[in-house]
Formats: C-alpha cells, structure tokens, sequence
C-alpha cells in the first residue's frame, strides 16, 4: 500500500550521514580528559612525594654551617667505642644522622641520646634502635643541635665540619662539667689539644677531656 509506515527517505540518509559520530568523539574526548588527570595527579602526587623526602637532606647545605649526612663507617665506630672505654654517664651523638653511633653506644651499656635536624633520619633511627633492641636506652630528637644545652652529658660525640669545629668549641668549654670528655671524628677542634688520639685517616677520633682542656687554656 502506498503511503505506508516507512521512514521517508530523506531522513534514512540523514540519519545514515554520520549522526552517530558526535556521541562516539565525546565518549573518546572523555576517555582522554579522564587519563589525563589521573596523570597530572600521579605526577602532582610524586613531586609532592619526592619534596617531602627530599627536602630535609638538601636543607643542610642552604644554612651557613653545612652538617650534611655522611654515614660512619664501621672503622670510626669502632674507634669511638675505644674511646669510651672505662667511661661512665650519659652520652649525646649531636647531628646523629642515622643513630648508629647512638646505637653503638646504647650497646656499650650508655643511655645515649642523638640529636639530628633530619626528620626522617631520626624516625629512621628510632626504628633501628627497636630493631636493635636498644630502644629504651638510645633516644632520637629532631633539633637544631646551636638550640640544645648539653650541660647533662658526661660524653659528646662529634662528627663536624671544619667551619663549625670554632663555634662548638666554644659551646661546649662553657656547658659542659669538668669531667665531660668530647670525642670528635673525621676532623678535630681547632684549639684544643687532644687527649686521645686513635686511628688515621677519615678515620681518625680525638679525646678532648674537659678538665684537661680547661686546665691547658688557664
């Protein structure tokens, strides 16, 4: 019968012309909005991520006396275990980096206190020390180590820089008590004259007692 119920022909070819296309284009435009923020957040959360690590090791070198972190190696602390033979008190590591030579000392049979600028560093000793079982007896702060009176330790241990050896000498002649012993490695005190002196190299530890270097400066 004429005048039946088909689609008029015109429409066919309009809705045969591509009608389909917009809706596929916006599925794909989407598709690729959606992977590229999940990209800028994945690449946002690293940066973010790598900042957070990075930022309190290069800290440091943008401060006008630079302690950086360089690790002791097996030889210095055996060394500085020489040293604290026969020593008896508290212990303070200043700038204790990785806690092991606070550790060390925790072993020794030492209350031993680290005191380190680096976050991370001290969260990172403090897991050692449980590891180690020591974690009553070797303590960690976060702390500027010019902001700390270590008038309460009876043996300080050192790893400096040549820049700061001066300033801390001067500190430490005015906190510390007469039967205090200092033990500085890698590089000694400028004016003090040493005790002790074991090793060589990098490796090299000098004994300042208190008493003997107030005694030499009278």
């Amino acid at each position: 019968m004429e005048g039946g119920g088909g689609t008029p022909p015109e429409i066919l070819e309009e809705s045969q012309s591509g009608c389909v296309l917009p809706s596929s284009l916006g599925a794909n435009s989407l598709k690729k909005s959606s992977w590229g923020f999940l990209f800028t957040g994945i690449v946002g959360g690293t940066l973010v991520a790598v900042y957070a690590v990075a930022t309190p090791f290069l800290t440091p070198a943008l401060r006008k006396i630079c302690l950086p972190f360089v690790p002791a190696t097996t030889k210095q602390i055996e060394n500085v275990v020489k040293m604290l033979h026969c020593r008896k008190g508290s212990l303070v590591d200043i700038g204790s980096g990785d806690g092991r030579i606070v550790i060390a000392a925790a072993k020794e049979g030492f209350a031993a206190v680290g005191y380190e600028l680096n976050p991370w560093l001290v969260w990172y000793s403090r897991y050692r020390a449980w590891q180690e079982g020591v974690q009553d007896s070797a303590k960690f702060y976060i702390s500027d180590l010019w902001k700390v009176t270590f008038s309460q330790y009876s043996n300080v241990i050192i790893f400096g820089v040549p820049q700061m050896m001066p300033r801390l000498e001067e500190k430490l002649a005015l906190e510390l008590q007469d039967d205090a012993r200092v033990i500085a490695c890698r590089f000694p005190f400028p004016r003090w004259t040493p005790d002790h002196v074991t090793g060589e190299g990098v490796d090299t530890v000098w004994a300042y007692d208190v008493s003997s270097v107030r005694g030499k400066r009278s």
